[in-house]
């Protein structure tokens, strides 16, 4: 009798323990969740109110997609590097570092008195957020029972969605009725709050024993050769392609490629392992990831202009108008999941591209300066249910049938793909809507102000559209290609469900 109580008490500690361990997980859940909404919906709110942060602080389109790019570039350069830095200082201790970083950074940003001391608040803020982004997964992976913890990352991944959801409508109105440094000050209270509570909730994490190895040249090469591409693109819509910024920014570019390559196939811990690529189902679906990326980020940046600069519209008039576009990728994302468990990952990839191209190319038809709403509507909504259905699926078909040792590798070469298809595709897209305008016009584009012009600017305003969607629609093409030529090494049909990777998914 005594020892049936004691296997009862035994097994009530267990249950105690397991549902301990479970409470704890959907709290640091709830940290993680606020810091990706915070973070997220920071990110997308600036791209609608870009034209009354340039008329506020009277910038140049040089330093006004800076305001954009400077972050993008330097979460793309430090993702990695944080994700390795944390074995050695702590998860919780980085993580929490991070929100507290991001938070300060944005407090200054919102005040910031000239753009440049606010694209230097933006870089502080993208430390921060890369510190946040690149241990989120991983502190959900230890805290998470591994029966529930596809459940817990798929409510991370909303969080993501959400933020995207709302990012362009909170930016619209907030800059609209606040002014445009509210978009940056609605971070401290947000901060704050999930700073307090993660201090209160986090517990550390053990740091792992091995040495940390990191590759301070291949991050240095990462941020010449970008950053040098970044400048070139940046500036020659208003200097002109033989300026020599111009030119060092291309040479730099140029330079820094091969030398990346040559350095990443000796270093011990590569930030991008080349080895990779001799494997067509990873190095496909990168290119795939890459060119997806490109054809479909920057919609909401451009439609959010369009609707501002070529029709007129207030921030947060323009940022309602382009809602539909997340909601239709929030929809679809789930919907290629499901589609996934009776079809292959790549050929739901090839369908869903295929998808986006139709919307592209429907929408580079019909945008013109008075074109309808509707007509517009139903475009971004083809965009976006193709959008919501290519991330998954790619990523699936791509890490599905990774061995497990290689999977964080194949992962984070993965998202550092996507994240420079994002940079770059801000930065060209700038670049080509103000070209066919004269020089002394092409700064009231990201003002918003062009409207209030003569027929004749809008005219070419709109050609600059229909360039930088042209443009697109080719990326997505390349895309379509790369994930049919992929069909022929996916999984067979059932193999593996969709895979929970990371934010960008």
């Amino acid at each position: 009798m005594v020892g049936v109580e004691a296997t009862r008490a035994e097994q009530g500690a267990e249950g105690d323990t397991e549902r301990t361990r479970i409470r704890y997980a959907y709290r640091l859940l709830s940290v993680v969740c606020l810091a990706s909404l915070m973070s997220g919906i920071n990110n997308s709110s600036l791209n609608i109110a870009l034209p009354a942060i340039v008329s506020g602080l009277d910038a140049t389109p040089f330093e006004a997609s800076w305001v954009l790019m400077s972050f993008q570039l330097v979460h793309v350069t430090l993702m990695i590097f944080f994700g390795r830095l944390a074995d050695v200082f702590g998860r919780r201790s980085m993580y929490l570092t991070g929100v507290g970083l991001f938070t300060a950074a944005s407090l200054a940003a919102g005040m910031a008195p000239g753009v440049w001391l606010l694209i230097g608040c933006r870089v502080l803020q993208a430390i921060g957020a890369a510190m946040i982004i690149t241990n989120s997964a991983a502190l959900l992976t230890t805290a998470f029972p591994r029966r529930l913890l596809g459940q817990g990352l798929g409510i991370y991944m909303a969080s993501f969605s959400l933020a995207q959801m709302l990012g362009p409508t909170v930016g619209g109105v907030v800059a609209t009725e606040f002014g445009w440094r509210w978009t940056l000050l609605l971070n401290v209270p947000i901060g704050v709050v999930c700073l307090l509570w993660g201090l209160r909730v986090m517990r550390k994490v053990p740091r792992s024993t091995e040495p940390v190895k990191l590759d301070p040249v291949g991050n240095a090469l990462v941020l010449i050769g970008l950053g040098g591409l970044l400048v070139a693109l940046s500036l020659s819509g208003t200097t002109g392609w033989l300026d020599p910024w111009v030119v060092a920014g291309l040479v730099a570019f140029v330079i820094a490629v091969p030398v990346f390559l040559v350095v990443e196939r000796r270093v011990a811990a590569p930030v991008v392992d080349v080895g990779l690529f001799r494997e067509p189902v990873v190095g496909i679906g990168v290119l795939s990831g890459f060119l997806g990326t490109m054809s479909r980020f920057a919609v909401v940046l451009l439609m959010g202009l369009y609707f501002q600069a070529a029709q007129g519209d207030t921030p947060s008039e323009a940022g309602i108008k382009i809602l539909p576009l997340a909601v239709a990728s929030i929809v679809s994302s789930p919907g290629a999941g499901l589609l996934m468990r009776w079809v292959r990952a790549r050929t739901v990839a090839a369908i869903s591209s295929s998808v986006s191209l139709v919307g592209m190319v429907f929408l580079l038809v019909v945008i013109d300066v008075d074109t309808p709403y509707w007509l517009v509507l139903v475009a971004v909504l083809v965009i976006g249910l193709g959008s919501g259905g290519f991330i998954p699926a790619n990523s699936t078909a791509m890490l599905q049938d990774v061995p497990p040792e290689r999977l964080g590798i194949t992962n984070g070469v993965r998202l550092m793909a996507q994240s420079s298809g994002v940079v770059i595709s801000t930065a060209v897209s700038l670049t080509l809507i103000s070209m066919p305008l004269p020089v002394q016009l092409r700064g009231q584009v990201l003002e918003g102000s062009i409207a209030q012009l003569s027929p004749d600017a809008l005219g070419e305003l709109v050609t600059g559209f229909r360039w930088a969607f042209g443009v697109m629609a080719v990326m997505t093409a390349l895309c379509v290609l790369t994930s049919l030529v992929g069909r022929r090494t996916a999984a067979p049909v059932g193999n593996a469900g969709p895979v929970s990777t990371g934010p960008d998914d």
